[in-house]
């Protein structure tokens, strides 16, 4: 069972996301919020697997509160959902530690799929957000869109796995997709970060997209 939280300041968006959690039979609402304080909290009286998080709220935003929840409870995966898509708030949101960012716009299908998928140890982000991501960091590095050298590192089943965490693919995906076990999958995307200097594979799905592995 996925134990869900949603904090957001919109009422009316809490109510209807629980709504459509509620028709999930792996999910349940391990709590609501109306401020990152608040989602804290959650965390801190529940065990909390996924926080759908909004970024503009009073008393603490979600960037603010993503940064603490992963710093104090490093397995709780965040998800960013609001209709804020500025740089400032994706990037600062995903540098934070959150698993995923998706507009709130999301068809509720999506919005599903992500949290299975950041649960099962996936990133997801909305493809028009991680375009922005990657105009982004082409401005920020002055590069017109030349690969990265450090690509010359991995070898070809690395490459592949890159491929596929680009996609959003979690652990086990991986592995029936390459026909290897989950450990193994795990054990190549460890030493994929290390030789790429990769914090999450977060990171590493942004890096898929910027440099066109996917």
């Amino acid at each position: 069972m996925i134990r869900v939280a949603i904090v957001d300041d919109q009422e009316i968006l809490r109510q209807g996301m629980k709504m459509i959690l509620s028709t999930q039979e792996d999910m349940e609402i391990a709590g609501e919020g109306s401020n990152g304080t608040e989602g804290y909290r959650l965390c801190e009286a529940h065990a909390v697997d996924v926080i759908l998080m909004d970024i503009k709220m009073p008393v603490m935003d979600g960037v603010e509160a993503t940064r603490r929840i992963k710093r104090d409870f490093p397995n709780t995966k965040v998800i960013i959902l609001t209709t804020f898509d500025e740089d400032e708030f994706i990037f600062e949101g995903l540098k934070n530690g959150a698993s995923g960012y998706l507009l709130k716009d999301a068809s509720p299908d999506s919005i599903i799929e992500a949290i299975r998928n950041v649960h099962g140890g996936g990133a997801q982000i909305q493809p028009r957000v991680a375009a922005r991501v990657v105009d982004r960091l082409r401005e920020l590095n002055g590069c017109e869109g030349e690969k990265d050298p450090r690509i010359g590192s991995l070898t070809e089943r690395e490459r592949d796995i890159v491929q596929l965490v680009g996609q959003g693919k979690n652990n086990r995906e991986i592995a029936d997709e390459l026909f290897i076990t989950e450990g193994t999958a795990k054990n190549h995307i460890s030493n994929i970060l290390v030789k790429l200097e990769l914090r999450d594979r977060t990171q590493l799905a942004i890096f898929a997209v910027k440099n066109r592995l996917i």
